[in-house]
């Protein structure tokens, strides 16, 4: 699918990886929303991309925010073709801590409604969109990509939470892309692995550095870029779909 002319929405696109895609969308001459949580950091990034850029603040788990957001790109580019999936958290906790107090389940609720039941509620909503498009020489209508994490195949000690979230969306691309395929929508999923996000990169270094230790090559974090690139590569090959792509330097995370 060529980008250029596109509409597009960029979930988390305010900040990290939702950043660098949204502006990686925008060089590839597409049009893109960018919907954040955080209205402020939402406009700035729209701002600086320019015209061909708009700036929604909405909450990824609420239907009606999501809804209206779907509806405005919409109307704004003329159709929605793309859908990038970004927004998410984090969230440390062992099943049962040392102390015997059991892990919070109004915190891992939160995790999973943010990561798992946000991603869908996203996608199937921009879907539905999708399906007003007129399919291109390919039959294609529509592009959803969605984020999992290296952590959805080696879930560390205290990522239960997360883990579960991200397998989760890994557990559901291939059952979307079959639902979809007969509209001509295709969904993937990337699984990046440690990245140079800014939260990241406000580890303190001795922590940064341990954590690259583990990488076998590229021996460094991830730049959000290449995150980015891989997603204009999705949208573009006809071929890719159903999949999730691990994007991590063949880095294994050990148990802690």
């Amino acid at each position: 699918m060529d980008l250029h002319g596109l509409g597009t929405l960029v979930t988390g696109g305010g900040s990290g990886l939702g950043e660098a895609t949204a502006r990686a969308l925008a060089a590839e001459g597409a049009r893109v929303c960018v919907l954040d949580l955080n209205q402020e950091k939402a406009e700035a990034v729209a701002s600086d991309i320019g015209d061909a850029a708009i700036a929604v603040a909405a909450n990824v788990t609420d239907p009606d925010e999501v809804s209206r957001a779907v509806d405005k790109a919409h109307a704004a580019f003329g159709g929605l073709h793309v859908a990038v999936n970004c927004a998410g958290i984090g969230s440390v906790g062992r099943t049962v801590a040392r102390d015997g107090t059991p892990f919070d389940l109004n915190n891992f609720k939160l995790v999973i409604e943010i990561n798992l039941i946000g991603t869908f509620n996203v996608l199937r909503l921009a879907a539905s969109k999708m399906l007003e498009n007129e399919p291109n020489e390919h039959g294609e209508r529509g592009v959803i990509v969605n984020t999992a994490s290296i952590g959805a195949f080696d879930g560390q000690i205290g990522q239960v939470a997360y883990a579960a979230s991200k397998g989760g969306v890994v557990a559901m691309t291939l059952p979307i892309a079959r639902d979809l395929s007969k509209a001509g929508i295709r969904c993937n999923t990337i699984a990046p692995g440690l990245f140079g996000t800014p939260l990241m990169l406000l580890a303190p270094q001795p922590m940064q550095d341990a954590l690259i230790s583990n990488i076998p090559f590229p021996h460094r974090f991830g730049v959000p870029a290449e995150f980015a690139s891989l997603c204009t590569h999705i949208v573009s090959n006809p071929m890719l779909n159903g999949e999730t792509i691990r994007l991590d330097g063949a880095l294994r995370m050990p148990p802690k």
